[in-house]
């Protein structure tokens, strides 16, 4: 029988420690160029995974969602093993399923959930540190919790990213900030980031946890519309997308 050309969405979970982030580049290790790789073997031609977003090297995801065209006889669930059985342990497939032709994982995305993870103390465990952004000094996280809710708004984020976007405005739905133990956890929700936005926000909110700026500073910095010393970017590790919403 021959196999019917079918519209593949995925869900993806990974460790980006190790990865050059997501995006295909010549002679370095990404997620989608390891994907590729995985479909090419099982399908022998090259297929183009779109993904939904670009995630930036060493940055993780729990819920990063793609969609490629494919033509195998296979049920979609041994389809989800093989591929599984082609890729590194830090890169899992968490679902896989036949869907409409016209679905686009990046066009139809409505919002994505990014949550930035900080370790508030000098020790921290071997099996926690490639996720967390560890920070000894302590910080003034209520200060933290007023100055995230300043993000939420319909504006132009240039001074909270390394904006090469013609077009910056982005709306943001949620921004939030929680302590959990040794863990504040910082939760954002928006249509779309520009490069770098989420960890230029966090870099800020650190600033002002350190008291260095206070907690209205941001909309000040909205105000003059450019990137400031005082919205430096956080490191990735902390970084993971959460979920792409349809």
């Amino acid at each position: 029988m021959v196999p019917i050309m079918q519209n593949y969405k995925i869900k993806i979970s990974y460790d980006g420690t190790d990865y050059h982030g997501w995006q295909r580049q010549p002679d370095r290790k990404t997620i989608q160029g390891l994907l590729e790789n995985a479909l090419f073997k099982l399908c022998s031609k090259k297929i183009n995974v779109i993904g939904a977003g670009r995630t930036d090297s060493g940055v993780h995801a729990h819920g990063q969602v793609a969609h490629f065209k494919a033509a195998l006889n296979l049920s979609d669930e041994e389809f989800f093993q093989a591929l599984n059985g082609q890729l590194p342990k830090d890169i899992r497939i968490i679902s896989l399923k036949s869907v409409d032709t016209n679905f686009h994982a990046r066009k139809m995305a409505k919002s994505k959930i990014y949550q930035y993870r900080i370790y508030n103390s000098p020790d921290i465990s071997p099996f926690l540190f490639r996720y967390v952004l560890q920070w000894s000094s302590p910080l003034d996280v209520e200060s933290m919790e007023e100055a995230a809710k300043h993000f939420v708004r319909d504006a132009d984020f240039t001074p909270f990213s390394s904006n090469r976007f013609l077009h910056p405005i982005r709306k943001v739905f949620r921004s939030e900030i929680i302590r959990k133990g040794k863990e504040i956890i910082y939760t954002v929700e928006a249509n779309g980031f520009l490069r770098y936005m989420v960890r230029t926000m966090v870099g800020t909110l650190l600033e002002i946890g350190r008291g260095r700026i206070p907690p209205d500073s941001i909309r000040e910095l909205f105000k003059q519309g450019k990137r400031s010393l005082e919205s430096p970017t956080a490191p990735a590790r902390g970084l993971c997308l959460m979920k792409v919403k349809y």
